[in-house]
């Protein structure tokens, strides 16, 4: 298992549980595979650098988790398709293995 870091935002008018949906969907892509969530951090409404979709804010949500290789392809395809989740970005974490 690898350690990765998630960071997506979603429109800070969704509701609450919309936004929890998505956060339940993502825990459960990442737990089929066979990965842990570590970590989900909420940093909460930031203004963005330019307008996306019409959005000048974002609600930001940082996950931690550990999984394998082949299924962040499905995570990030999950994420694409997702209408509630605006941006989204995978990172491999190195200093966390």
């Amino acid at each position: 298992m690898k350690a990765y870091e998630l960071l997506y935002f979603v429109a800070p008018t969704l509701e609450e549980e919309a936004r929890a949906n998505v956060q339940s969907r993502i825990e459960g892509v990442i737990t089929a595979g066979e990965g842990t969530v570590d970590n989900v951090e909420s940093w909460g409404k930031r203004k963005l650098a330019y307008e996306i979709n019409g959005l000048a804010e974002g609600d930001y949500i940082l996950v931690d988790f550990h999984a394998g290789p082949d299924h962040i392809a499905e995570l990030d395809r999950i994420l694409r398709i997702n209408d509630n989740v605006e941006r989204h970005m995978i990172v491999r974490r190195t200093d966390r293995d």
